[in-house]
């Protein structure tokens, strides 16, 4: 059996951040060189954690509160990077248009799956049933 087939990888909003901040990485060092020490840290920073809060997030999902704090994290982490791409667009650091219009929309997409993903937990989120503890006997 294939740990990857389980869990966290079968979210498709893990999917999807993961991906989108490995397409990040790779086009900042593509950056002018004073842009690699300066927004190009900033964005792999932002747009790693919009994952790395999904993962803390549902490696926390007993509790409910918890796996919503991280999510509303990842969020925001996903707001911020936009931001990111938007300055590296406007000071024309980053100039290749296409790889910026898919990186938009894509933290687009992820969004709004995070936000509905988020109203969901909110409204019929409860415990799964494995991570209940068994009383004893």
């Amino acid at each position: 059996m294939d740990v990857r087939e389980h869990g966290i990888n079968n979210l498709k909003i893990y999917k999807k951040a993961h991906d989108l901040a490995l397409q990040v990485h790779k086009m900042t060092f593509s950056l002018p060189k004073f842009e690699m020490y300066e927004e190009g840290i900033q964005i792999r920073k932002s747009t790693k954690s919009v994952s790395n809060n999904i993962v803390e997030g549902y490696a926390l999902r007993k509790y409910k509160h918890e796996f919503l704090h991280y999510l509303y994290r990842a969020y925001a982490s996903s707001e911020e990077t936009i931001e990111h791409l938007k300055f590296l667009s406007e000071t024309n650091s980053l100039t290749n248009n296409t790889i910026h219009r898919n990186l938009l929309n894509g933290y687009h997409e992820l969004n709004k799956m995070l936000f509905s993903f988020i109203i969901k937990i909110e409204k019929e989120y409860s415990t799964p049933n494995f991570l209940l503890r068994r009383k004893r006997k």
